[in-house]
């Protein structure tokens, strides 16, 4: 007897093919050994931050900062490493030696640890950057470990981009404890900056972003937005020099003369 697999009815009219096959929520980018990397967020997200962080009582020179590199961090197991999403150094020149971009920041060859780290949190790596993973033996230590014991960051950051909640940490006493946001934002008076989250447009995309204040609040601006400003104020004075332009010819007044 001849056995037929069995009939799967069709919708009719049948439904197109983008609805049935899997979606970016089922194909992301991630790395199976490496969770949480990258998508579009996880892209722009830290070239704001990197824009931005503009400390005022340090020399630019002295400035650096990056995003999804390497961070070197044990000299006993050199091949240990964390990759944070975002974090910023001050005291550090920013070529390696004076002489090359990085392909790594290698803590022990370096004249300071980072003095801020930012995580942007996801599913796949929430339980290590908050430290909710258990140590292993023989294993490396979680972010939050080497963040707050072995590195001893002054500040840690997490944002999520599902919740838009910012969440901080400050090493006090060896330990990390929480920061209460004031006016929504997270002060550094080292640095003379603030942190917080803006509503506003970036690269063309609106929503709640991570971005740079300075501690009264005010926003650090980005290229794009200096030549913005630049050109509306130019406008402006245009505009004025226009209308006083205009007054003196009614009082009778040639100002092409007055050059």
């Amino acid at each position: 007897m001849t056995t037929f697999p069995k009939y799967i009815p069709q919708s009719d009219p049948p439904l197109p093919a983008w609805e049935t096959l899997p979606t970016m929520y089922d194909l992301p980018s991630d790395n199976p050994e490496e969770p949480g990397l990258p998508d579009d967020f996880h892209f722009l997200q830290p070239i704001l931050l990197y824009l931005t962080f503009q400390p005022i009582n340090w020399n630019s020179e002295l400035v650096y900062c990056a995003a999804d590199l390497n961070l070197y961090y044990d000299v006993e197991h050199p091949l240990w490493y964390k990759r944070p999403d975002w974090f910023g150094v001050v005291g550090v020149p920013k070529l390696y030696k004076g002489e090359d971009l990085r392909l790594s920041y290698v803590t022990w060859q370096e004249p300071a640890n980072p003095f801020v780290v930012v995580e942007l949190l996801s599913p796949g790596t929430e339980d290590e950057d908050l430290g909710n993973l258990p140590t292993v033996k023989d294993k490396p230590p979680s972010k939050w470990e080497v963040y707050q014991q072995i590195l001893r960051v002054p500040y840690y950051i997490v944002f999520s981009r599902y919740t838009n909640e910012l969440r901080a940490f400050q090493l006090v006493g060896g330990h990390y404890e929480a920061i209460t946001l004031t006016d929504g934002r997270i002060s550094m008076p080292e640095l003379g900056l603030s942190l917080g989250i803006w509503s506003g447009v970036f690269r063309g995309i609106n929503r709640l972003w991570l971005r740079w204040f300075t501690l009264t609040g005010e926003l650090i601006p980005e290229p794009t937005e200096e030549a913005i400003t630049a050109k509306q104020e130019a406008e402006q004075a245009k505009r004025k020099a226009e209308i006083l332009a205009e007054r003196l010819r009614q009082l009778g007044i040639n100002p092409d003369e007055l050059v």
